[in-house]
């Protein structure tokens, strides 16, 4: 690819922010605050998840700089486990990818229909406006990585914009909260532990997003040094954003009235600038959206190209035109988002289904680097990113993530089950579709 249309250091540190901050931190506060039993346990998730983060984001920084190709995310399980792995895994998340996709879209339309229509319009309508998010950036896509990278640094400018805002409230004491009483009652043992772990599972999603970064390995400039930057200096943005904005809440909504209330941010705003900040901020939230629709169709057609080169998916879907655009896996992923947008209605239970997947992927995907580091030891006295205190980071990530599972299991077990079912049966289904293409073709 000619170096003029590589992404920067700088786009890729967007990128980064603009995968992990969808409409996850506008909402999920609310959902942390209900199972955290107290004001502590709410910020010690919030802080942890950053810890979290943090440590996957040393572990797929390492992992990117290790193995720096197109569709990395697909290419590190068929590399590292077995292509069977690879397959079952990133089907489901580019499935889970696209519903949550067609879900902020629809989200997004809720809140511009605030401006746009006096009265709340119909489904159709809704799903109309979500529907002409992803065909306008899909049009932004087509027309190259660089447009798409831009437009992608337009639109962060303004998502965090948005968000020092909100964190801006915490300076404004008249605007905050008179705090209700909390209960004092103690909590110890499997209660706190319980709490944690369920609080853990909406910060968990509100953080994730970062691993898709190495998707773009090849297209990078000078992917070994920017990749692990890239990452690192979007990681450490985000964490001071969120502890800073859960900060705002706390003190302008207040802690029991946080678990009751919708919209959060939006009241936030509303508080600040009076009853015209609430549709202010419905504009800026609905360009929030089309930021994250950007992002995710940057980055999920790139594993659509990285499996169809190991014979998985027809090779039509590795077709690039003169600008470098991958313009069948882009179009088959916007139109599945399309029509997944009119079944987004269970969005909560979609939203469940792809993190309890989600939390096995991000478990297997950072072991790989266990098997990476031996298969690349003969990079590690080259200008790689090698990380400090390994094995520590990775085995802090996978631990977070599996008790992300298993709290996702415990609460929502016929959930688990049908996700674990579905992951089985795409296994089988690789297993069936090359065992096909073995079979010889009789003569006629």
């Amino acid at each position: 690819m000619p170096r003029k249309q590589l992404l920067s250091l700088f786009d890729l540190t967007m990128i980064v922010i603009g995968l992990v901050i969808g409409l996850g931190i506008f909402r999920t506060a609310k959902d942390t605050a209900v199972a955290s039993a107290t004001p502590s346990i709410f910020f010690l998730t919030w802080v942890a998840g950053g810890l979290v983060a943090l440590c996957g984001a040393l572990t797929y920084a390492e992992i990117g700089s290790r193995y720096p190709i197109t569709g990395g995310y697909y290419k590190i399980f068929a590399t590292c486990y077995h292509p069977s792995i690879a397959f079952a895994i990133n089907c489901i998340i580019l499935i889970s990818n696209a519903a949550s996709l067609a879900g902020v879209a629809l989200i997004g339309s809720e809140y511009i229909s605030l401006v746009l229509f006096n009265s709340p319009p119909s489904d159709l309508v809704r799903a109309g406006i979500g529907i002409f998010a992803v065909a306008l950036f899909y049009g932004v896509n087509l027309m190259g990585l660089r447009m798409s990278s831009r437009t992608q640094n337009v639109l962060m400018a303004v998502k965090i914009s948005m968000l020092l805002l909100i964190v801006s409230a915490v300076f404004f004491p008249a605007h905050h909260s008179v705090q209700a009483a909390v209960s004092t009652t103690a909590v110890s043992g499997w209660d706190w532990i319980r709490s944690f772990g369920v609080a853990l599972v909406a910060v968990s999603f509100t953080y994730g997003g970062y691993q898709q970064t190495i998707n773009f390995g090849e297209e990078v400039e000078n992917p070994t040094r920017n990749i692990p930057k890239g990452i690192f200096r979007g990681i450490l943005v985000i964490i001071v954003l969120y502890l800073a904005v859960n900060y705002s809440y706390y003190k302008v909504v207040g802690f029991e009235q946080l678990k009751t209330s919708d919209g959060i941010a939006s009241i936030v705003a509303e508080r600040l600038m009076g009853p015209a900040g609430r549709y202010i901020f419905s504009v800026l939230l609905y360009i929030a959206v089309l930021a994250y629709v950007n992002v995710i169709l940057l980055s999920n057609p790139r594993v659509m190209f990285a499996m169809s080169q190991d014979g998985i998916l027809p090779k039509a879907f590795q077709k690039k035109d003169d600008k470098g655009v991958l313009t069948v896996s882009l179009t088959v992923y916007a139109a599945m988002t399309i029509i997944i947008l009119f079944f987004a209605k269970t969005f909560d239970k979609i939203l469940s289904f792809s993190i309890f997947l989600d939390s096995i992927g991000m478990a297997f995907s950072a072991g790989a680097l266990f098997i990476l580091r031996k298969k690349t030891a003969h990079l590690d006295k080259s200008k790689i990113y090698v990380m400090k205190w390994y094995p520590l980071m990775p085995i802090i990530f996978i631990a977070a993530y599996t008790v992300t599972a298993v709290s996702i299991a415990m609460s929502k077990p016929m959930l688990a089950l049908t996700a674990t079912i579905v992951l089985a049966a795409f296994v089988l289904l690789y297993f069936l579709t090359k065992r096909l293409h073995r079979a010889p073709v009789g003569n006629a």
